[in-house]
C-alpha cells in the first residue's frame, strides 16, 4: 500500500511540474511565434515590393537576397514549429491511459517534450532575431525603392507570379545583365567571356534565355546567337559566320553591330575546340560583341574574362516557400494547418527538384483535398522506397542524370512506368497529348512505348519536357524472374 501510495504522489508532482514548465515556455513559444509572423509579413511586403521593380544596384541586390534567405529560413522554421505542434495536438487527442508502472517513463517524456520546448523556442527566437535584424538594416533602402522603375502589376495571387517567372533568380540576373549591358574597357581587344556553371537541371538557360528576353539586351545587340558543343566544328563556324556576315550587309552602321554568343556546353569541356569557337569569334564579330558560355564542368572557368557566375540549387527553405505557394494557390495555408504538414512532407520526399516539384504543386491544387494528399503523401513514400530498394537510387537522381528509371503508378499499383530517357523540345506541335501526371495518378491505359509530356515550362526558353515510357507489369515480370 505505502509504494502504491509514493508511485500515486511521485507521478501527481512530476506532472504538476511539467505541467507548469510546459505552460510558461508554452506561452513563451507562442509569442515568439506571434512576433515572427508579424516581420514575415513586414518581410514578405519589402521582397514584393522590391520584386515587382528594376533595381541596378548590386549593394542593394545584395541586401534584397539576404533578406529573402532570411525570410525563407524564417517561413520554413515557422511552418516546422506548426507542423510539430499539429502532430503533437493529434497524438493527445489519441493518448489512453497507462498503468503507474508507467509513472518513471512518462516523466522521462514530459522531461524530453519541455527540452524539445526549449530547443524550438531557441529556433524561432534566432529566426525572429535574424530576421528583425535584416529590415533595421533595409530601412533607409525601403525609402529608395519607389525611386526604381515598375516592371509589372502585382498579380492578385503570388503563385501566379511564381508560376510565370524565374524563381529565385533575381541577383543572379542582374549580374549577368550588367556584364551585357557594361560599356567595354577602352582600347580592350579581347572578346568578353562570362562562364556560367551549375549543375544540370539547375536553369543555366532558363536564366540566360530570360535575361536575353531583356528589352535592353536586344537594343544593345543586333543579333544573339544560341550554339551548341555540336557547332564547334570548323566547317559549321565558317558557314555561321557566313550567314551573319549576310545579315549585317544591309545595316547602316556596321561599326555599331554588335553580336550576342551564347554558348551551351552540353558534355566534357574541349578546350581545344574552344580555342578555335573564340579565335574565328575575334575574327568575324565587332568590337562590342560578347560570349556567354554554360556548361556543368568547372573547366570553363578558366576561359572567361568576367569571375564566373556559379549556380546552385535552391535551399530548402527557398524550396519550401516556392512549393507551398504553388500547391496553395490563392489559399491560407494558415486555414489548413493539416494540409500545411501533409505539404511540407511531400517538399521533403521529392528532395528539390524544380520540375517535378512543380507538377506535384499543380496536382495537389487541382485536388484541394485532406484525403487526396494523404494518399499522394504515401503514395510518394512507398514509391521512393521501393525504387531506392530495388535500384539503389532515388528516382530523382537518375531522372536528373537522364537515365533509365521507373514510375509507379497510384491507381494501378501492379503497374510501372519505365522511363527510357526525356528530351527538350521547342516546338509546341511536336509536343504529345498524353501528360504525365495523366499517366501517374490518372486512369490512363497506353500500350507498348510511347512519349508523353511531363511538363510545359511557361517562361523562357519555353522548352516542354518529352518522357520516352513504356508500361512495366510488375506482377510478370517477378513470375519471368523466379522462372529464369
Amino acid at each position: 500500500m505505502d509504494i502504491f501510495l509514493s508511485a500515486v504522489l511521485g507521478e501527481l508532482a512530476s506532472r504538476s511540474i511539467n505541467f507548469f514548465i510546459s505552460k510558461s515556455s508554452k506561452a513563451k513559444v507562442l509569442d515568439v511565434e506571434d512576433s515572427l509572423q508579424r516581420v514575415l509579413l513586414r518581410a514578405q511586403v519589402i521582397i514584393d515590393e522590391a520584386t515587382g521593380r528594376h533595381i541596378t544596384s548590386q549593394a542593394v541586390l545584395q541586401q534584397l537576397d539576404m533578406l529573402r534567405d532570411a525570410m525563407y529560413h524564417g517561413c520554413y522554421i515557422l511552418d516546422t514549429f506548426r507542423c510539430q505542434s499539429h502532430d503533437e495536438h493529434d497524438a493527445n487527442d489519441q493518448v489512453v491511459s497507462h498503468s503507474f508502472a508507467l509513472s518513471k517513463v512518462n516523466s522521462l517524456k514530459g522531461f524530453c517534450s519541455s527540452s524539445r520546448n526549449t530547443h524550438i523556442l531557441e529556433q524561432l527566437q534566432d529566426a525572429l532575431d535574424n530576421l528583425s535584424y535584416m529590415i533595421l538594416d533595409v530601412k533607409e533602402l525601403v525609402v529608395f525603392l519607389t525611386s526604381y522603375p515598375c516592371l509589372y502589376r502585382q498579380p492578385y495571387s503570388m503563385h501566379l507570379l511564381l508560376h510565370n517567372c524565374m524563381f529565385g533568380r533575381q541577383m543572379e540576373a542582374e549580374l549577368v545583365l550588367n556584364f551585357l549591358l557594361q560599356a567595354r574597357p577602352h582600347g580592350a581587344e579581347e572578346l568578353e567571356v562570362l562562364p556560367i556553371v551549375g549543375p544540370g537541371r539547375v536553369g543555366k538557360s532558363t536564366l540566360v534565355a530570360n535575361v536575353c528576353k531583356d528589352e535592353r539586351v536586344r537594343d544593345q545587340f543586333s543579333e544573339i546567337l544560341f550554339l551548341s558543343d555540336h557547332d564547334f566544328r570548323d566547317e559549321k563556324l565558317m558557314h555561321l559566320w557566313e550567314g551573319c556576315a549576310k545579315k549585317f550587309q544591309n545595316c547602316t552602321a556596321i561599326k555599331d553591330v554588335r553580336v550576342l554568343v551564347v554558348v551551351e556546353v552540353a558534355g566534357d569541356f574541349n578546350e581545344g575546340e574552344w580555342k578555335r569557337l573564340y579565335s574565328s569569334s575575334k575574327q568575324f564579330l565587332t568590337s562590342g560583341s560578347k560570349i556567354i558560355i554554360t556548361s556543368r564542368s568547372k573547366k570553363i572557368t578558366k576561359v572567361g574574362t568576367r569571375s564566373a557566375l556559379m549556380l546552385k540549387y535552391l535551399s530548402d527553405e527557398a524550396y519550401w516557400y516556392f512549393f507551398k505557394t504553388l500547391a496553395f494557390g490563392s489559399t491560407d495555408p494558415m486555414m489548413h494547418p493539416r494540409m500545411a504538414c501533409l505539404a511540407m512532407e511531400i517538399a521533403r520526399v521529392l528532395q528539390r527538384p524544380f520540375v517535378t516539384g512543380t507538377i506535384t504543386a499543380g496536382l495537389m491544387r487541382d485536388n484541394f483535398d485532406t484525403h487526396f494528399w494523404c494518399k499522394l503523401l504515401a503514395f510518394l513514400r512507398g514509391f521512393v522506397k521501393w525504387h531506392v530498394s530495388r535500384f539503389g537510387e532515388d528516382p530523382s537522381n537518375c531522372l536528373n542524370q537522364n537515365k533509365p528509371a521507373h514510375l509507379r503508378r497510384m491507381i494501378r499499383t501492379s503497374e510501372a512506368i519505365m522511363v527510357y530517357g526525356w528530351y527538350e523540345c521547342r516546338s509546341q506541335e511536336e509536343v504529345p497529348k498524353m501528360r504525365l501526371q495523366n499517366l501517374m495518378y490518372g486512369r490512363a491505359k497506353p500500350s507498348g512505348r510511347f512519349e508523353t509530356l511531363a511538363w510545359s515550362s511557361p517562361i523562357p526558353p519555353y522548352y516542354s519536357y518529352i518522357f520516352a515510357c513504356e508500361i512495366e507489369d510488375l506482377k510478370n515480370t517477378a513470375v519471368k524472374r523466379k522462372r529464369s
